[in-house]
């Protein structure tokens, strides 16, 4: 729980949060464990019934 109205992020201070954002929009690819996890089960899905 944050103090005093703010908080404090060593990832976005060192520009990790904002070099992730950007790999995701220019490859497609998600960089979290739930977007993968959606698209992985996207493919797996298309690939079984067809592209809709």
């Amino acid at each position: 729980m944050s103090k005093f109205g703010f908080s404090f992020s060593l990832n976005r201070l060192l520009g990790i949060t904002s070099a992730k954002q950007s790999f995701a929009r220019k490859t497609g690819v998600p960089t979290t464990r739930g977007g993968v996890e959606r698209k992985l089960g996207n493919l797996i899905i298309k690939s079984l019934f067809g592209k809709k």
